[in-house]
């Protein structure tokens, strides 16, 4: 067919070389006439800018996204860099956090308070003769330790200590020196409500991961202090009165309320927010996390209470200009199956976090770290082949009844920065853990040509 196309183009050109040759010289004008002219082309009109060329992405771990262990699966991930959603799993639904709860209460802390801030604990004298009052302001870290030890806090705030001042600044006033202090009045109202949330499981209590929120404890309510699971104070309030009286002689103790312009004996403060969050964030420590929830309910004034966090929250969030909506925070540690979050929303917190925003970098700086620390670094996390991610994930862990989550930022082998959450929630048990940890590596080696698919 090709050969008969080439014959019958060769025919045509002779038939026209013909022509031209039976009149005027081939290429020749004859007298007389003018050639026309051809009219000028109008020019192309391009466009300004060439617009972006669409990345083909072809790199799926859609295997890994429907493991049966990951249960009823939530997620999203986030190119850190371009703000490009490159994978979505109902991402955008509202869910139960557990503790990537806390990074979201690191998060509204430090918008609201700052990374200074710190519970004082207070006593002022009291309207009576003998009489002095012990005001709780919320500190979870406040120990009945001798000064000079520590707890898994640090260096934090002492009961004997704040005895010791009250007793000097007591003796120093001509008006009480030389009477004994008889009783303390216990005041306990910077926080109000149940201070059981009550849609927690009670076995916490006893299982020692978690405390009774109150404005007067002593070692986060913990039996040892130094230790991170640990059986919890019936009644964190008493414990803590018992002992400051103690250490001021014996005094009794009552319940009351500090009178109005007191004359202050001496207070004591807590490390900062900055200091606290290792411990919150490492090691997801809830009852300080819980603390930290009042603070921020307060701050925005919401109010004192469980109560007050669903309103206080999305307030303090504000300043990250992430859209709230659907979110209901029932506490600041994420042990409720009612909180809602959705992965679409932390996802954006974590690019935010990944760039050091504001005072985010403390969020960063102090979340577990794939093998290296905190709860990442646990003898069950990234084992085997996945170890590939070795400091190549930053991220919270969490873990409640219904579901297992985490929640950060992984590195990827091409070096793009990818936030992420992952739910694995209902019917899920503990090997849900390595089927995120399984999912993580699939991000890690897609990078930036994870598919949607």
């Amino acid at each position: 067919m090709r050969r008969r196309e080439v014959i019958a183009g060769g025919i045509v050109v002779a038939s026209l070389v013909i022509g031209l040759g039976s009149g005027a010289a081939a290429g020749s004008i004859p007298s007389g006439t003018m050639p026309t002219p051809s009219p000028t082309p109008t020019p192309r009109v391009l466009p300004s800018a060439s617009p972006a060329p669409i990345a083909i992405r072809m790199c799926s771990i859609e295997a890994l996204s429907t493991d049966p262990r990951l249960g009823s699966m939530h997620a999203r991930v986030m190119n850190a860099n371009t703000g490009e959603i490159l994978l979505d799993r109902d991402g955008a639904t509202p869910n139960r956090t557990a503790s990537v709860m806390k990074v979201v209460t690191s998060a509204a802390a430090l918008a609201t308070l700052g990374p200074d801030y710190r519970f004082t604990t207070r006593v002022v004298r009291g309207s009576e003769p003998g009489t002095v009052v012990l005001i709780g302001g919320g500190d979870p870290t406040l120990t009945d330790l001798p000064t000079g030890d520590t707890t898994i806090f640090g260096s934090v705030a002492h009961l004997d200590d704040l005895a010791a001042q009250t007793l000097s600044a007591w003796n120093a006033d001509p008006e009480t020196s030389g009477t004994p202090i008889t009783t303390v009045v216990v005041d306990t109202s910077r926080y109000s409500g149940p201070d059981w949330n009550p849609t927690w499981n009670l076995k916490e209590l006893s299982d020692g991961t978690t405390s009774k929120v109150t404005a007067l404890m002593v070692n986060t309510g913990r039996a040892d202090a130094n230790t991170n699971t640990s059986p919890r104070d019936e009644d964190p309030v008493g414990r803590a009165a018992s002992a400051f009286a103690s250490a001021l002689g014996g005094a009794s103790v009552v319940s009351g309320a500090a009178p109005s312009g007191a004359v202050s004996l001496g207070e004591v403060s807590s490390p900062t927010i900055a200091e606290m969050l290792p411990q919150i964030l490492l090691y997801s420590d809830n009852t300080a996390a819980d603390a930290l929830a009042f603070e921020i309910a307060i701050a925005t004034g919401a109010g004192n209470s469980f109560d007050a966090l669903a309103t206080a929250y999305p307030v303090a969030l504000n300043a990250y200009g992430i859209d709230t909506t659907g979110m209901n925070v029932v506490d600041g540690s994420g042990l409720s199956d009612s909180n809602a979050v959705s992965p679409a929303f932390l996802v954006q917190l974590f690019r935010q976090v990944w760039q050091r925003q504001a005072n985010l970098s403390l969020v960063l700086d102090n979340l577990p770290v794939a093998r290296q620390k905190g709860s990442l670094a646990y003898s069950d996390r990234f084992i085997g082949d996945n170890a590939i991610v070795d400091g190549r994930v930053w991220a919270k862990t969490g873990w409640i009844d219904s579901g297992y989550t985490l929640g950060g930022i992984v590195q990827a082998a091409d070096d793009t920065p990818l936030t992420f959450a992952i739910y694995a929630l209902d019917d899920v048990d503990s090997s849900a853990k390595q089927a995120i940890d399984n999912w993580v590596v699939g991000l890690y080696n897609c990078g930036n040509q994870l598919a949607n698919w």
